[in-house]
């Protein structure tokens, strides 16, 4: 987009169309009329983002990110998203891979491993039904212990 001899208004109006994932997260949550010129949202995007330049991510990061024992798989599955909307160029094979690798949830593990191939969109859409398996779970185990307790009563029983 060549933008070059438009005034101010042009361009605050259409820098926010060039921005993606992290930046467009930014720049939502800059303050409703807190730029006047395009200047002023030049300097503050390079003040933000300039020092992140030298942080790129690389694959080695999403190896890192693994499921911790107790954590909910879709707790896991936001974290390693989060991950892998950082790094640039990564191949469906290499990110089933790594997904697979972080897993704990050892059914949702096996039914990756069936295909060696995966996109994160058909992992999301797979991972729907673990999730919702491992939450109905925890409900039903949380109301088996609750039911298994004693019932307390208010007064204490009295032999006549």
């Amino acid at each position: 987009m060549n933008l070059e001899g438009v005034g101010d208004a042009v361009r605050c109006r259409a820098f926010p169309v060039t921005l993606v994932g992290p930046a467009i997260r930014w720049f939502n949550t800059l303050p409703q009329e807190s730029i006047t010129a395009f200047m002023d949202i030049s300097q503050i995007f390079l003040a933000q983002f300039t020092t992140r330049i030298a942080k790129a991510k690389h694959l080695i990061n999403l190896l890192g990110v693994t499921q911790k024992p107790g954590e909910p798989t879709r707790k896991f599955l936001d974290r390693f998203n989060d991950e892998f909307l950082e790094i640039d160029s990564l191949t469906d094979s290499v990110t089933s891979l790594c997904l697979t690798n972080g897993l704990l949830n050892e059914d949702f593990r096996k039914h990756l491993t069936t295909k060696p191939v995966w996109s994160m969109q058909e992992i999301q859409s797979v991972a729907k039904e673990y999730i919702i398996d491992e939450e109905v779970s925890q409900v039903v185990a949380a109301n088996k212990r609750q039911l298994s307790k004693p019932p307390s009563s208010a007064c204490p029983q009295v032999d006549r």
